[in-house]
């Protein structure tokens, strides 16, 4: 069956942010034949999205936007101590987290509710509460946009990093990922609870010997209590990446704010949340037009209702000056904006 590509089509279903633009021709494909065909239409340039929670549009999109829709999950290999499951890029994350759980599948369960699909997932290397996909990564299969060759793809050749790879960088827009690989552990599962508020929330549901279905259940918990839902406010979840800066910084910034909270990295440098440095510079709660700091995170923007992108754009400017001003700190964005 060929797909069916449409005209001049409003893209408020799919973007997160509720921001109300139009691709000039959009498509849904449900298969890689699919996905060459929609590539192979000759329309240019191509946009692909998943679930569009990392997504924020300040304009109407030019050429093709497609999305991906491909969709299965399936126990690829069963050793004795992990399973190895393959995943379509279409696959809403959370739906993947669930199924291991239920499958008393462990390894997943800290990044429970990150909205998206996993073929976005290895593009920033998604991560929550002291994991990331990379410590669960196999490997994956792209398609080539130019020839509609797949190839797969290693966890060296992805180049993961913070919030980052290889299809952030070099070979932007130049892949589209149709499905990955990932290793599960089973059955006895070594549970991560260091991060955040995880051991805190499992105490406060009363639970002492926690498995990893209680701690998909403590995370989404606190995730729920802190990220509105994009059904009723327009968000993308974190808009920032927490900063990786010198140990020297840090030192300096306690001078003044000896509370500032910090991680500690390698090669003497720190991770600070960039909630907190945008909170001191007095944008949390802050309502700006349509768009402002989410009240209970600051890390978080929201659409208000009617928000423009750009709008969303411009307070994200303001941010990053004012915490560059007050703490010498760049903010990099996590969203993708288009």
């Amino acid at each position: 069956m060929p797909v069916n590509i449409q005209n001049n089509v409003s893209l408020l279903p799919y973007n997160t942010f509720g921001i109300d633009v139009r691709a000039a021709h959009f498509t849904t494909v449900h298969s890689e034949a699919e996905m060459r065909e929609a590539l192979q239409s000759g329309i240019h340039p191509v946009l692909v999205i998943g679930g569009g929670s990392n997504l924020l549009f300040t304009r109407d999109v030019a050429g093709l936007v497609i999305k991906n829709d491909i969709s299965y999950i399936k126990l690829e290999r069963n050793f004795t101590k992990r399973a190895w499951i393959d995943v379509g890029g279409g696959v809403q994350w959370h739906t993947l987290v669930t199924w291991a759980v239920e499958n008393n599948l462990g390894g997943l369960e800290n990044m429970s509710l990150i909205p998206g699909t996993v073929g976005a997932a290895p593009v920033q290397n998604i991560g929550a509460y002291g994991v990331e996909l990379k410590d669960v990564f196999v490997s994956l299969k792209a398609m080539e946009t130019t020839t509609g060759r797949i190839r797969t793809f290693s966890l060296k050749e992805c180049g993961f990093g913070y919030r980052d790879s290889v299809f952030k960088r070099e070979l932007k827009g130049k892949y589209i990922i149709v499905s990955v690989r990932v290793s599960l552990t089973r059955p006895r599962h070594k549970l991560n609870l260091s991060y955040g508020d995880i051991s805190r929330t499992l105490v406060t549901m009363g639970i002492d010997h926690p498995g990893i279905a209680d701690v998909s259940r403590a995370v989404c918990q606190i995730r729920r209590s802190k990220l509105p839902d994009p059904a009723e406010i327009g968000n993308c979840g974190s808009f920032f990446k927490n900063p990786e800066t010198d140990l020297a910084v840090l030192l300096k910034i306690r001078q003044s704010h000896p509370e500032v909270p910090s991680y500690p990295l390698p090669d003497n440098r720190v991770k600070i949340p960039a909630g907190w440095l945008i909170e001191q510079c007095g944008w949390k709660g802050k309502k700006v037009g349509n768009t402002g700091s989410y009240a209970r995170q600051a890390l978080v923007l929201v659409n208000y209702g009617g928000a423009t992108g750009q709008e969303v754009k411009n307070l994200s400017d303001q941010i990053i000056q004012s915490v560059q001003q007050k703490f010498g700190i760049a903010l990099e964005r996590e969203v993708n904006i288009v």
